[in-house]
């Protein structure tokens, strides 16, 4: 990519629009995304154990929201964020203002809200906002990618990548048309963004957690039956998650499981820990390398935690998640707020 075409992406920092259709959270959705995340927590599953944490219906996990937020950003890197031919995950911020439940309708926001040069390369961030049937905004996601341009990618990938896509995708294709295009950009107003109410957190209590408390090591194995079942249902068809030989062929070991999944793992481990999904406000995550899932042994991933630190006056603390596969760091950094009793 140029400098010229570098600016002229900058230029475009602050293009938002509103997904015509809304979102409709249904429980077989809940269930389905759980399950391909390997969280069993009850409150994903059973409406009564939902009710028993005080929730009015199944909760979704802390990362159900990177499925409409894939499927709405696709139109920001189609034909907004132009001169790349695919991009890499780097950073998923989840900001969980009050948990969603089934039955929540909910609007999508997409706003591109930086581009910024590390290294030679150009890291774009794209800001989703989720708002309920009463105009409060409930979560923000914000995804953070590594633009790759047209000249680092072989022709011959690009053609193999292609023909083995389902037949409305397409990565590895250039869409760019300046020409065509006009910036929109958020109309004035913010959003009111919900408290959670008055719920108590079904969490240990904050007077029995300390600064240093290790949470216990959790082993999570993923098949490559597991990559194949996310990339469905999340919606993620790139085939480097489940054709080995295109992996290859784009310089990898292997099929790689989605960022996204291994993160879905963390949320679920930490949701197990703190015994209530909802209790955790912010989850950020820097990925250093992909779990490599061969079609033989699979991948198995190794989560731990350690809490960082505690503030009394709101009764919440930050705890640092820790994830390896094949002795390798998956987690760059990664880190949860969380709300207790």
């Amino acid at each position: 990519m140029t400098t010229a075409e570098a600016s002229a992406i900058e230029a475009r920092v602050g293009h938002y629009y509103r997904m015509d259709n809304t979102y409709l959270v249904g429980r077989e959705k809940v269930r389905e995304y759980a399950r391909a995340v390997q969280d069993y927590h009850p409150a994903h599953w059973d409406v009564a154990a939902a009710g028993a944490l005080g929730y009015s219906d199944l909760v979704a996990p802390l990362t159900f929201t990177s499925v409409p937020g894939m499927a709405c950003n696709r139109r920001m890197f189609e034909t907004v964020v132009v001169g790349y031919d695919t991009y890499v995950q780097t950073e998923e911020v989840f900001e969980q203002h009050r948990p969603i439940v089934a039955g929540d309708e909910l609007h999508v926001d997409v706003e591109l809200t930086a581009v910024r040069k590390v290294a030679g390369r150009e890291l774009i961030t794209v800001t989703n906002t989720f708002t309920d049937q009463s105009g409060e905004r409930v979560h923000t996601l914000h995804t953070t990618v590594v633009g790759v341009t047209t000249e680092e990618v072989d022709p011959a990938i690009k053609a193999a990548v292609q023909n083995a896509m389902m037949h409305d995708v397409k990565v590895l294709v250039s869409e760019e048309s300046d020409t065509d295009y006009r910036k929109t950009v958020r109309p004035d107003g913010e959003f009111r963004i919900a408290d959670g109410g008055n719920r108590m957190p079904g969490t240990p209590s904050f007077d029995d957690v300390q600064v240093g408390d290790e949470l216990p090591l959790h082993n999570a194995h993923l098949s490559r039956g597991d990559v194949v079942n996310y990339s469905g249902v999340a919606g993620d068809a790139n085939p480097i998650h489940w054709d080995e030989n295109l992996a290859r062929l784009a310089g990898l070991p292997d099929v790689i499981a989605h960022g996204m999944l291994t993160m879905g793992l963390g949320a679920g481990y930490a949701s197990a820990w703190t015994g209530d999904p909802g209790a955790v406000t912010r989850f950020a995550v820097r990925l250093s390398a992909p779990a490599i899932v061969s079609a033989i042994e699979g991948a198995d991933i190794e989560f731990s935690g350690r809490i960082k630190s505690l503030d009394p006056a709101t009764r919440s603390g930050v705890v640092l998640v820790g994830a390896k596969s094949a002795g390798k760091k998956i987690f760059g950094l990664a880190t949860l707020n969380v709300r207790f009793r």
